[in-house]
């Protein structure tokens, strides 16, 4: 048990160092055209939020598999976020998805859309830990974040067999975001 509960600990504390990293030290966001802006401290503030999510996410996401995926007719863990991902958007905060690297998805929604979610898994497949742009929409500015997902446990091979063959640490998704740039 306690073997157990150091592994899982491990897991997480290796996917929030990544997560941190992934952004840590950027201070820079490409806007729509590609060029890079000054350092922009609503930006900053957006970048901040999506660490965070990135780290509760990605570190309840392992503490989920581990904890209650037992065989593979539990609920995986990759659908039970994408229903809060689902819920978290339709109450307005940002959205969040899951975005295949693999080019075989586990299904066909998961492939990354045109523009951004294809730049970005470019960019996390050419060994990049994130990628993000700002964007803005009806006059409001928007942080487009993407952050690499890598297979972290061996549970997540039941659901995903494809993965067995994934060079490890190497990306097989990201989650990508929509954040609000808070002005």
């Amino acid at each position: 048990m306690l073997k157990r509960t150091l592994i899982s600990g491990l897991l997480m504390a290796v996917v929030a160092a990544g997560s941190w990293m992934a952004f840590a030290g950027e201070t820079a966001a490409q806007d729509g055209k590609g060029k890079v802006a000054a350092k922009d401290v609503a930006v900053e503030r957006a970048r901040r939020e999506v660490r965070m999510l990135d780290d509760i996410y990605k570190t309840a996401i392992v503490l989920v598999t581990e904890h209650y995926v037992k065989t593979d007719t539990d609920l995986a863990a990759g659908s039970a976020f994408k229903a809060l991902f689902d819920a978290v958007g339709e109450k307005g905060w940002h959205k969040a998805r899951l975005v295949d690297a693999t080019g075989q998805p586990y299904n066909d929604l998961n492939l990354p859309k045109e523009g951004f979610e294809k730049k970005a898994i470019a960019e996390i497949l050419a060994g990049k830990p994130s990628y993000d742009q700002v964007v803005t929409e009806d006059g409001k500015r928007y942080l487009l974040a993407a952050t690499a997902i890598p297979v972290v446990m061996e549970k997540c091979i039941m659901c995903h067999e494809n993965y067995r063959t994934v060079e490890k640490g190497k990306a097989i998704g990201a989650i990508s975001y929509k954040v609000p740039v808070q002005e």
